[in-house]
């Protein structure tokens, strides 16, 4: 889209991981943007609606063009500014690149992201294991198998790709709420369970989290308590 910036403003919140993955776009690929957040906790401004009737982020204004829903705005980013994260469809590969990807990110969130929740809402530590136990083996039957040549990552390549655009705020959170034992929101098993039965995962996994586009606007503490927080409330009001 020529080499002049273009005029960017991105709606987010920088707690919600799907707004998440459009900071991770932008900063892969450099483009300069303007920050509005929305607060999540209240119902939507009519201006915010103007911009999304679905009052959900992320949006972006992309010179004056509106783009909502995640996975469309960080594919749209991808498209319009040609990089590394993945390859053009009539380039040599490119198709078979973006069906590989799209098929992993699936995979990621049908099979192995919807295992989550159900850890988090157990109440009882026998419960939390044997929801814990449901996230391992979908990943070491879904992901592992694809992760097998990740180089470090997907497909073998040395720079982030999208697969890890849309799916590096949701490893973030698997790996490090975890780590924050007196919230009991993860049996102490999860992690060394996860990294013995999908090594690959598990080194793919954490040289994603590790990549500062990935992180950079992640407080780790505060999503580890505030997930605590929603759980209790979630458990007294059934």
């Amino acid at each position: 889209m020529g080499s002049t910036s273009p005029s960017i403003i991105l709606y987010t919140n920088h707690n919600c991981p799907w707004a998440h993955r459009a900071h991770i776009a932008l900063a892969e690929l450099s483009l300069p943007f303007t920050e509005e957040i929305i607060d999540l906790s209240v119902p939507r401004t009519a201006e915010y609606l103007k911009v999304n009737p679905r009052g959900l982020v992320p949006s972006i204004n992309y010179n004056g063009a509106i783009i909502t829903e995640s996975a469309i705005v960080s594919q749209f980013l991808a498209d319009a500014h040609p990089s590394h994260l993945v390859k053009k469809s009539d380039e040599e590969g490119g198709a078979l690149q973006r069906a590989r990807i799209s098929y992993f990110v699936d995979a990621y969130f049908s099979k192995v992201n919807s295992n989550f929740y159900p850890i988090l809402k157990a109440q009882s530590e026998q419960e939390k294991e044997v929801e814990a136990q449901k996230f391992v083996d979908a990943v070491v039957k879904e992901l592992e198998p694809q992760l097998q040549n990740a180089g470090p990552f997907f497909g073998g390549s040395s720079k982030l790709t999208l697969a890890e655009v849309l799916t590096g705020s949701f490893l973030l959170r698997a790996l490090t709420i975890p780590k924050y034992e007196h919230l009991n929101l993860f049996p102490k098993s999860f992690l060394p369970n996860l990294e013995a039965k999908a090594p690959a995962f598990w080194k793919w996994a954490h040289a994603v989290i590790q990549e500062k586009s990935v992180n950079h606007i992640y407080d780790e503490q505060g999503v580890a308590e505030r997930t605590a927080e929603r759980v209790k409330k979630m458990i007294a009001s059934k």
